[in-house]
């Protein structure tokens, strides 16, 4: 490594001695104008040419030097980095040469001297034609010696195609055409433009649209696929995806059109094609003024903020300048990373660690007494639905009663809101956990009909990524060559990306005005075995070839598909499209207070009836014996 850093700060380093060569380059190209434009004029005939010209032309030709040096000098032609020159460079000499021959007949009349009347024109042809020649010399040896150092240095070329023959493809292909850290060779372009098939973007053939795009890549024996379509949506980017992932390319993206916005279009800004991109939907969008105008200043209890759920509230939250945000865990590694990297980019963030468990009612209590939290995110939870499945009553004792815990606490303290992290498993439950977490909205629902507090619950879907989720289990998989496990062949899930999960739970404390179950309208949902295949395709290997898939059978309490609300439920719109509140299901208080009670009783005997009793509640619960 060390060697190739020395090479290269060896190629990088500029001469002193650069902008002495391009003075003298200039000089010989002013005398070369000066006579090339006599003996073009006397068509290619020296002795043609009368001596008085010859002797006119050499008289001038030291005011001429003065002239483009001062000229040249205030366009800054000789502070400009060459081997990045591009077409404002190109303007800027074109411009400095044109003054140059414009102020030569003024001269030559000064001076009392004559010269042709053509001598003008021929004089800033060829003025034009070597010093821009000397200078896109450079970036074009440059270019050269780019392609030799990593010929040296034994650096495989990588033969990419890039999509998109806008904006965004023009600047990667001039970046990977100049710099010297990259061993990229563009060998062709795609576009759904039919007006651009068959024509050239910096000298890189566009072969044609998406149609094209597998048969080009055996042509041109492509490496990798870079789609450079900043300003498409996700849905218009999926069916290309498709396509791309086909090839057996490794596949990279530019994030987004703010990057064609803010002129940052480079190749250190392409990332990794992800499952969310084949989602096919776009992501959620929500009111970010809303959510800091309830967020900002205040203090911020996050439970379980070190999950994934938790962490990326945590992060969302610190944009918004809370007073004061409270992490509390009960695993201490995930809440010190959380913490860390907070104060990190938050520097006057005031953050508070705090370690604990839900279930610990005195330990939820000190911290409510202590900090008094304005708004409460409950994210704490056991959510493993087959290992739940094997300890039902540690579900129940962690999700249900250290729900109760915080929420009872929210109400003592004075907590403006208080937001919990709900699930569509809770929706007709076939798993202790899902029937847990159903218990856990009827819990907030029964604290909100007699206090200040406002209680809402946020029910989403499967996240992407979240620890305990089918993409890590399935990359690790992949990484370690196969079986891919998939449960069974028509198993479907809707799915959501982490931020989208937390800016929907921000949003719906925005909203909250008390008791409500918010809803995210999560578009289709998605078979789980595609999302096994497309992973497996986007690592670059081929289905049932490179890497197996299995199927292992449905686990215990685990449903062939997710709702998102009970039957018994109506939809009610919000502000966001996006969003939806669910009428909550009636149902006897009193009676469930009792239920609740007697359910603690279970769970703390570790009775082994406590699936009864929480049918009992929730009475759309069913498991398999």
């Amino acid at each position: 490594m060390k060697k190739l850093n020395d090479i290269r700060v060896g190629i990088l380093k500029i001469p002193v001695t650069r902008i002495a060569l391009l003075i003298i380059s200039d000089l010989m190209a002013v005398l070369l104008s000066s006579v090339l434009s006599l003996y073009v004029r006397y068509e290619f005939r020296f002795m043609d040419v009368p001596r008085e010209f010859w002797e006119n032309a050499l008289a001038a030709y030291l005011y001429n030097v003065v002239i483009l040096l001062v000229v040249f000098n205030i366009f800054k032609l000789y502070k400009s980095v060459w081997r990045y020159a591009s077409d404002r460079e190109l303007v800027n000499i074109a411009v400095a040469v044109f003054l140059c021959a414009l102020i030569q007949p003024v001269m030559l009349w000064l001076m009392g001297r004559r010269l042709p009347r053509s001598y003008p024109f021929f004089y800033g042809f060829f003025l034009m034609l070597f010093t821009a020649g000397v200078r896109f010399s450079y970036r074009i040896l440059r270019i050269f010696q780019n392609r030799r150092l990593n010929h040296r240095l034994g650096l495989a070329r990588v033969n990419c195609m890039i999509i998109g023959a806008g904006a965004a493809g023009n600047a990667i292909m001039k970046e990977i055409e100049s710099s010297n850290y990259l061993s990229m060779h563009v060998a062709c372009a795609i576009d759904d433009n039919p007006g651009c098939h068959g024509k050239y973007l910096r000298g890189v053939p566009i072969v044609g649209g998406r149609d094209c795009i597998i048969d080009n890549v055996q042509k041109y024996n492509i490496d990798e696929i870079i789609i450079a379509i900043p300003s498409a949506d996700r849905s218009k980017i999926k069916p290309i995806l498709e396509i791309c992932k086909e090839t057996g390319c490794k596949l990279r993206i530019l994030p987004g059109m703010y990057q064609i916005i803010n002129g940052d279009v480079n190749v250190s800004k392409l990332r990794e094609v992800q499952i969310e991109d084949l989602l096919g939907r776009e992501p959620i969008e929500v009111n970010v003024d809303e959510i800091a105008e309830y967020v900002r200043g205040k203090v911020v209890l996050v439970t379980g903020g070190g999950g994934s759920i938790g962490s990326e509230l945590c992060r969302q939250i610190a944009q918004h300048t809370p007073r004061q945000l409270l992490i509390f865990d009960i695993y201490e590694n995930n809440a010190y990373e959380i913490q860390q990297e907070l104060r990190q980019k938050f520097p006057d963030l005031d953050v508070i660690t705090l370690i604990g468990s839900v279930r610990n009612e005195a330990r939820i209590e000190s911290i409510f007494r202590q900090y008094h939290p304005q708004i409460v995110y409950h994210a704490a939870a056991h959510k493993h639905v087959p290992l739940m499945e094997d300890s039902p009553n540690e579900a129940i004792k962690n999700n249900v009663f250290g729900t109760l815990n915080v929420a009872r606490s929210a109400d003592k303290y004075g907590t403006k809101r208080f937001v919990l992290i709900s699930t569509d498993k809770a929706v007709n439950p076939t798993n202790i956990m899902g029937a847990s977490k159903r218990i856990c909205e009827m819990v907030i629902q029964d604290l909100n009909k007699n206090s200040k507090t406002e209680y809402v619950a946020v029910r989403f879907g499967n996240v992407l990524g979240s620890n305990g989720s089918v993409i890590p289990l399935f990359k690790k998989q992949i990484e370690q060559g196969g079986p891919v496990t998939v449960t069974h062949p028509d198993i479907i899930r809707y799915f959501m990306t982490i931020p989208e999960a937390v800016s929907l739970v921000l949003q719906a404390g925005a909203y909250a005005k008390g008791g409500e179950i918010f809803v995210l309208d999560m578009g289709e949902p998605m078979k789980i075995l595609d999302l096994a295949k497309n992973l497996i395709q986007l690592s670059g290997y081929k289905v049932g070839e490179d890497i197996q898939i299995k199927f292992t059978g449905l686990r215990p309490g685990e449903k062939m598909y997710e709702e998102l609300l009970m039957s018994e439920e109506g939809l009610r719109e919000t502000a966001n499209r996006m969003v939806h509140i669910g009428k909550p299901i009636e149902y006897d208080s009193e009676a469930f207070t009792s239920q609740l009670q007697e359910l603690y009783e279970l769970c703390e005997s570790e009775s082994g009836d406590i699936r009864e009793k929480v049918r009992e509640i929730v009475p759309a619960y069913q498991w398999v014996e």
